[in-house]
């Protein structure tokens, strides 16, 4: 009986949202700390398309190294869906929201998730950074994460970029090659020198 009402209420909320109600896009799932696994597994169960980006970390015990794959963005896992079905995630334990604003889920850029993806598929290397607004810009012109702009944070042999997600003011550090940025010119009608 409640599941009745919760869709009824679900549909009446929903049926004012335009047609893109209708499409798949890429949202944000805030989950309980330290619960992302978890989530990510019963999201597979249920057929969601979804993406727990880690990174690799070794941690020391007293008596061992351990090796561990840790998520890159704590808290948070990235879900493809029409918003019409965000009731199937909303419903996974441990699962606490899509992420928006005024109750309403924002879907991410198109390609921010899916460059990330094909990044870390591809051995670049990332890991949690604090939020970054502030310092050098720069653009990716080349690999997967072509497109997308970032602070440029150290020089030393290896180039490495912090990458930031506006909605949930989160930033992962990346490993680049030098040729594959380029500086952004911060006031329109500046060419590069």
């Amino acid at each position: 009986m409640i599941v009745s009402n919760i869709s009824e209420r679900y549909d009446r909320e929903t049926a004012h949202l335009p047609m893109a109600f209708e499409e798949p896009h890429w949202y944000v799932a805030h989950t309980c700390a330290n619960h992302e696994k978890r989530v990510a597994a019963q999201l597979g169960q249920r057929s969601v398309e979804h993406f727990l980006p880690t990174y690799e970390s070794v941690r020391r015990w007293k008596d061992r190294r351990v090796r561990l794959q840790i998520p890159l963005f704590p808290g948070y896992v990235f879900v493809r869906l029409a918003l019409r079905d965000r009731l199937q995630v909303l419903q996974v334990p441990r699962m606490v929201r899509l992420v928006g604003f005024n109750g309403v889920p924002v879907a991410l850029a198109e390609g921010e998730v899916e460059s990330l993806r094909c990044a870390l598929i591809e051995g670049v290397r990332a890991q949690p950074h604090p939020y970054l607004r502030l310092g050098h810009r720069v653009r990716i012109i080349a690999g997967p994460l072509a497109g997308r702009e970032g602070i440029l944070k150290r020089w030393k042999g290896d180039l490495r970029v912090v990458l930031s997600t506006e909605l949930i003011q989160r930033s992962i550090l990346v490993d680049l090659d030098a040729s594959s940025i380029v500086p952004v010119h911060e006031r329109p009608g500046n060419s590069p020198t």
